[in-house]
């Protein structure tokens, strides 16, 4: 009977040992996940970098000095050959940006003519629908041609991004022979910086289930090699047979109306000789 009541007392004496053991054990646990949690709760999430207008560093790409400044509601996406700024509000690109240079005119990439949505905007781009059937091109802002240097380039042209509703005869007549103008341009002076896109604050109608903007006008600066010259060519959305010097303003007019600062990272008093006066006969015209 005594050694009964020693086996019962030291199995109680066990149970007791391994009861307390688990509990500390539990409270243990229950402590390291209180802190865990504390640390997962009170950590800082890393906020995913967006490119925009707002923001000061450039894209690596280029060199940074035909990236106009202003309008903070843009996204900025760097594709190969040229940068762009997205406005979702008008579907299109405010602003198209490269540098283009004499060997990159020569290039003998083939037009791929394969439309597609742009991947990289966040927002989603246009798409062909909104074309179908509306009467508008669907025009370049950075040309095909200009992007003959890289199979990559040329592809990424053809994206929605860099495209916007151009009447036929602007786009295959007067818009034609200013692009070919640039890249004249590019040959003679080794290399140009360029400009590109619509005047956004000028609407004339609306295209597709989402409401592409069409532009009344479009425009161009360039700025040479040499940093010596600048020139601005403001055109209507219409066919014309008029000479483009016609077309030419001062850099600071078309600042004024699209509210863009272009060529700003030149040193201010340089950027206030140029822009100030159009200066159309220093220029080599051949279209």
């Amino acid at each position: 009977m005594l050694l009964k009541r020693k086996t019962l007392c030291t199995f109680e004496f066990i149970l007791k040992e391994t009861f307390m053991k688990q509990k500390h054990i539990f409270i243990l646990l229950l402590l390291l996940i209180t802190i865990i949690l504390i640390a997962c709760l009170t950590q800082k999430k890393t906020p995913i970098q967006q490119t925009d207008v707002t923001t000061t560093e450039l894209p690596t790409s280029t060199s940074g000095i035909e990236i106009p400044a202003g309008n903070s509601d843009l996204q900025i996406v760097e594709h190969p050959g040229f940068t762009l700024a997205y406005s979702e509000e008008h579907e299109q690109a405010a602003w198209v940006a490269y540098e283009l240079t004499a060997e990159e005119v020569a290039g003998t990439a083939s037009r791929t003519d394969r439309f597609l949505e742009d991947p990289a905007i966040r927002t989603g781009s246009a798409t062909d629908n909104d074309y179908k059937g509306s009467g508008y091109d669907r025009g370049h802002l950075a040309p095909a041609a200009d992007m003959k240097w890289s199979v990559e380039a040329m592809s990424a042209s053809f994206y929605f991004s860099n495209m916007s509703p151009q009447r036929p005869s602007f786009n295959r007549g007067i818009w034609k022979r200013a692009e070919e103008q640039v890249r004249d341009w590019a040959l003679h002076y080794d290399a140009v910086y360029v400009t590109t896109g619509p005047v956004l604050n000028k609407i004339i109608a609306h295209i597709g289930n989402n409401k592409v903007s069409v532009p009344a006008y479009y425009y161009k600066t360039v700025l040479d090699k040499k940093m010596e010259k600048t020139i601005a060519m403001l055109i209507p959305n219409e066919g014309s047979k008029a000479e483009l010097q016609s077309f030419c303003i001062s850099v600071d007019s078309l600042e004024a109306l699209t509210g863009l600062d272009f060529f700003q990272r030149l040193p201010d008093e340089e950027e206030k000789r140029l822009e100030s006066t159009c200066t159309h006969e220093s220029w080599t015209w051949t279209r």
